[in-house]
């Protein structure tokens, strides 16, 4: 689905993403896991065309898509979320999803005038779409809550939302856990896992909760200083010895990863 060849990502002397490859699999939930400044986020901001690469290529199913616009990759399928939940916090649950898709025939001043008709079938069967969105995320009883009441986990439950409402091939989620209870990150966690047997969504999962990664991912990629460490599952990651240095130093074991 996602290939990454050499990507450079500098900001004047400070290499955030320093000669990053890795390949991210049609079907499959990968992880990204890394220290705090490994460049995670500025990678999943490249990719997703929030900033533009120094240098390297990205490409989706074969097609290079280095440098486009995140209007034109969520059109091809392509959406990422952030560590903040961005929702539209005055406007209900059910409107934040029904604004989603895009080409709508209420944003035009004609139709508006003289398509009243198209404007209410195309809400009716946006609002169904919403409901059976919210229904499949167990969420139907905020439906009508303002987003901004929301809490953190309810919140990242509803960006999973959005990203139903359109048809969505690759899906980059940044932290989904934080700020998000356990119960919640439970129910997330199902939610995904759902989205991609069922639907057929390829996710990719920055997390720095490892049990909830390895319960979740396969593969999970390690990221430090900007460069992709080691790849494999979730066990072998455990077991590495660089990617325990890179998260904790040298002569710590594993068990002390499981915990970080």
């Amino acid at each position: 689905m996602i290939q990454v060849h050499d990507l450079h990502r500098h900001f004047g002397g400070f290499r955030a993403v320093d000669g990053a490859s890795l390949t991210i699999e049609t079907g499959s939930i990968t992880g990204l896991i890394g220290p705090n400044g490994a460049g995670k986020s500025t990678l999943f901001n490249v990719i997703a065309g929030v900033l533009p690469p120094t240098s390297g290529r990205v490409m989706m199913d074969g097609q290079d898509i280095t440098g486009l616009p995140p209007h034109e990759l969520f059109h091809r399928g392509l959406l990422r979320t952030f560590q903040m939940a961005h929702e539209f916090s005055s406007m209900t649950v059910r409107e934040n999803l029904m604004m989603v898709p895009g080409g709508q025939s209420g944003e035009t001043l004609f139709n508006t005038w003289f398509n009243r008709g198209r404007i209410r079938a195309e809400e009716a069967a946006l609002r169904r779409r919403a409901d059976e969105v919210l229904d499949f995320l167990t969420i139907t009883h905020v439906a009508d809550e303002k987003a901004g009441n929301l809490s953190g986990g309810q919140k990242k439950l509803l960006e999973l939302g959005r990203c139903m409402m359109v048809e969505a091939k690759v899906v980059f989620l940044d932290e989904v856990g934080a700020g998000v209870n356990r119960s919640l990150l439970s129910t997330i966690g199902d939610a995904i896992v759902r989205l991609n047997r069922e639907r057929g969504y390829t996710f990719c999962v920055i997390e720095h909760d490892m049990d909830f990664i390895g319960k979740l991912c396969d593969p999970v990629i390690v990221m430090a200083e900007g460069k992709v460490l080691a790849q494999g599952s979730a066990d072998h990651i455990m077991e590495n010895e660089a990617v325990i240095e890179a998260y904790l130093g040298r002569g710590l074991k594993n068990k002390d990863l499981v915990g970080a």
